[in-house]
């Protein structure tokens, strides 16, 4: 019985990759591609390998928060880990690096984390996801004070003109109570970030 069970599983016909899919990961390999050829050519040494892993782990955390509006732990923990070790490389002395890097982040995040309580006692329901906030002290990791700010509002401007496009589109009216995965834009824009510095660095050493 188990093997006629067996036998007429295998026999059903298997899933196949759909064309949209099939675009849709053409797309995210190119630009993984792409953005890992950029950090390369924008610092072509250490900081630059660095700087192509923060690439692959944002553009991850954007695809991932995209589908399924949330950001894994797992990612947040390696991009932190690897601002921490791109502070310690590339600054002297390495632990007062690490060490600001690490301040840099936690204050982020707890900057992230009062907005999410002020809106969640202002409007009853939580506005920003814990991921987000995890997400907040990766960038505060690799960039400085200025530079965050400047990711932030990069992210925040895109995320806006992306759900109005959204609606526009769909014909669809603002909400202010629309969801929105902040990710998929936080995380790229830290990498934006990270290119905008070097780029001040070298024009204006």
């Amino acid at each position: 019985m188990a093997e006629r069970m067996r036998a007429r599983e295998l026999r059903k016909p298997q899933p196949r990759l759909g064309w949209p899919d099939l675009r849709a990961n053409a797309l995210i390999v190119s630009l993984a591609l792409a953005a890992v050829a950029a950090s390369l050519a924008v610092a072509p040494d250490s900081r630059g390998v660095f700087a192509a892993g923060l690439a692959l782990i944002a553009i991850a955390i954007a695809v991932v928060d995209a589908r399924h509006l949330l950001i894994p732990d797992e990612l947040n923990a390696l991009g932190f880990g690897l601002g921490l070790g791109y502070a310690g490389s590339t600054n002297h002395p390495a632990v007062e690096a690490i060490i600001l890097a690490t301040l840099r982040g936690a204050a982020l995040a707890l900057v992230f984390l009062a907005v999410r309580a002020t809106y969640q006692w202002l409007r009853g329901r939580q506005g920003i996801g814990l991921g987000d906030i995890k997400l907040a002290a990766v960038a505060g990791a690799w960039l400085d004070w200025q530079m965050m700010s400047i990711a932030i509002n990069i992210a925040a401007l895109a995320a806006l003109a992306a759900y109005m496009a959204r609606q526009l589109v769909l014909g669809r009216s603002m909400r202010a109570t629309g969801r929105l995965p902040f990710g998929l834009f936080l995380a790229p824009a830290i990498w934006i970030g990270w290119i905008l510095d070097q780029w001040l660095i070298t024009a204006y050493p």
